[in-house]
């Protein structure tokens, strides 16, 4: 399963509305971090079939912790959210050798009134599952992001330039495939995103 690298960007955008605004240039950002998918799309040779899809699972793109009895603004903690996904795949050859993929998440991180510390470790998953669901690789990968004093939002984008798909035969196409991402939750916190209230990585502010 993959390797990862985390990116700190930057320049992280303020607003949220100002990323969901930009989210075309956004997905032009992250191809532009990872050389590795540049470089696949250049080849001359074009794959011999499809690409799995690589795609954040709805119910754990985003993670909101709360720090009290109640899901108001003031008990909001740390909170995460998955912005973007990329990727590309290669072919190695027509036989029945593994696709090579590789992947870059863009996620958005915040701190809000109630988070303890200035430091945390949230947890991602990277799933290579078949398109019937069924699991055939989970990988966890801890993300640790400092907030500076006074920052209350960090942006990065973690890549993973080796995951290796397995085919059964040569005819076995990527679109049999996909690679789900998300974070690692509680039932609480899972509750949370399926009720659909909206505190996100802008620190809480309720929408």
């Amino acid at each position: 399963m993959p390797s990862s690298e985390m990116v700190r960007h930057p320049n992280a955008l303020r607003l949220f509305m100002r990323l969901s605004v930009l989210s075309l240039s956004v997905a032009a950002l992250v191809l532009s971090g990872c050389s590795t998918l540049r470089n696949t799309i250049s080849e001359p040779d074009p794959n011999p079939g499809p690409c799995p899809n690589a795609l954040a699972l709805y119910d754990a793109h985003r993670l909101v912790e709360i720090n009290g009895e109640n899901p108001v603004y003031e008990n909001v903690g740390f909170t995460g959210e998955v912005l973007n996904v990329a990727s590309n795949c290669r072919y190695t050859d027509r036989n029945a050798d593994p696709l090579e993929m590789e992947m870059a998440v863009r996620l958005a991180f915040g701190r809000g009134p109630a988070a303890q510390g200035m430091t945390k470790t949230y947890e991602m998953f990277v799933a290579v599952t078949r398109t019937d669901r069924v699991v055939i690789d989970r990988q966890v990968y801890p993300i640790t992001v400092t907030f500076e004093p006074g920052e209350d939002r960090v942006e990065v984008i973690e890549e993973f330039n080796s995951i290796s798909i397995p085919r059964a035969s040569p005819t076995t196409s990527g679109s049999n495939f996909e690679v789900l991402v998300g974070f690692e939750l509680t039932d609480e916190q899972l509750d949370f995103n399926r009720g659909g209230l909206r505190f996100r990585v802008r620190a809480g502010q309720d929408d």
